[in-house]
């Protein structure tokens, strides 16, 4: 069984049927998947999950998905939170924590949860035929987990996304195709193919499933907390659905009484880059409305000018107190450089988003530096690493000779070039 009831409008909470479907018709608002929390909460416990897998789907009672042990073999998900002393250090702040996607099974982001759900409707809808638009790691998921289920993909990008993205999409026989513009074109464009076609299209009519595989995110910190909630989350935003899926999962938890303590507010925080940040400029600005950007951004993967659940961001971010914040791509990059230096993880530049947002959220005093934070880093630095490519200094090359090496290790440093130099 399914403890889905359906969909439910966000603004208006008019009710729908479980069925391929992404907004209200009457006030046009994006639908989301509701629960019977209390029949959850009677029949699964933390206890008994501890005897699942360590996979996303041991929550599977609280995702729109058959609750049956069968039909998740698949282990996506269950990414570690790393500790990150070290990072901590150099930040200033007590506790910090890394959730760490980058190492997510199979394509290497968060992508792949939401893919996971979406096709498990896609199965119950009888589609033949799934599809995305994308700026890259959804492309990649989408495609693994087409190939594996053994059904059709189409994936339609914006002609300038990195190659090593794109090269990750093809591998799996999926059917991609460019096309000039933004990822907002490309978008409007797969809803009319949802209109025309019976093709799943995981981020159109599909999208409230697909966007709950992201409160898996949100769940697992908490359980890798020891059932406790951090005091802050700083999390990226493109379309601006994951961080209000974190926010909801804290909220159910609290709702089923899973939390064994530290279940105050968790200040959300969202992250975006300056070259694309029409959630971080409504949030600064106290705008209710989102004004569409035209992407110009390092930090592709997070290049949505006009995200589909910017409004919901934003008012998830005001209610729990926190705040929102942009960064350069050259404070991108540094970042990127000063994750993998102190902690040994390279993330892409979503993650370089991440870190520098923290930085200066926390120089303006916006976040309590006494309080568990935790970092969302949702994708790996092997898929951008056109932006890390460029070193002031070139790689010695030298004679395989003893004499050559010493040499070399006794000559004077050159200059620092400060890779890791954010602004203090």
């Amino acid at each position: 069984m399914s403890f889905e009831i359906g969909l439910l409008c966000r603004d208006c909470g008019k009710r729908f049927p479980t069925q391929p479907m992404a907004g209200c018709d009457e006030c046009f608002a994006p639908l989301e998947v509701a629960y019977d929390l209390d029949a959850i909460g009677h029949a699964v416990t933390p206890l008994a999950l501890q005897q699942r897998p360590r996979t996303m789907w041991r929550y599977r009672e609280l995702l729109p998905v058959p609750a049956a042990a069968g039909g998740f073999e698949r282990p996506v998900g269950g990414t570690p939170l790393l500790a990150a002393p070290r990072l901590a250090r150099e930040l200033g702040v007590r506790e910090l924590y890394l959730k760490n996607d980058a190492v997510n099974f199979p394509t290497l982001s968060f992508k792949d949860r939401v893919v996971a759900v979406a096709l498990s409707k896609a199965r119950e809808f009888g589609f033949r035929t799934v599809a995305c638009s994308s700026t890259g790691n959804l492309a990649n998921a989408l495609a693994a987990a087409a190939a594996a289920e053994g059904l059709e993909a189409y994936i339609f990008t914006p002609a300038d996304l990195e190659e090593a993205k794109i090269s990750a999409t093809r591998i799996y026989g999926a059917r991609l195709i460019k096309f000039h513009g933004n990822y907002d074109q490309v978008n409007r464009l797969c809803s009319e193919l949802a209109e025309r076609y019976p093709w799943g299209i995981v981020n159109v009519n599909l999208r409230p499933y697909y966007a709950e595989g992201s409160k898996t995110v949100g769940y697992e910190i908490a359980e890798q907390l020891g059932w406790r909630l951090p005091g802050a989350v700083v999390c990226p935003m493109a379309g601006g659905s994951l961080i209000g899926k974190i926010a909801k999962a804290f909220g159910e938890l609290r709702q089923l009484g899973w939390l064994a303590g530290g279940d105050g507010p968790v200040r959300m925080y969202g992250a975006q880059a300056s070259g694309c940040a029409p959630i971080s400029l409504a949030v600064k600005q106290g705008q209710d409305e989102i004004t569409p950007q035209r992407p110009q951004t390092v930090a592709r993967s997070l290049a949505i000018g006009n995200p589909a659940d910017g409004f919901h961001a934003v008012r998830v971010i005001r209610d729990s107190g926190g705040w929102a914040e942009d960064v350069t791509d050259a404070e991108i990059v540094a970042a990127m450089r000063q994750l993998a230096e102190t902690e040994g993880v390279f993330g892409e530049t979503a993650a370089g988003v991440t870190l520098a947002v923290a930085h200066k959220l926390l120089r303006q005093g916006r976040i309590a530096p006494d309080a568990p934070l935790v970092l969302v880093i949702t994708g790996n630095g092997l898929k951008t690493l056109d932006a890390v490519q460029a070193w002031p200094q070139p790689i010695p090359v030298l004679a395989p000779k003893l004499h050559h090496l010493e040499a070399y290790l006794q000559a004077p440093l050159p200059p620092a070039s400060a890779p890791s130099a954010i602004p203090a």
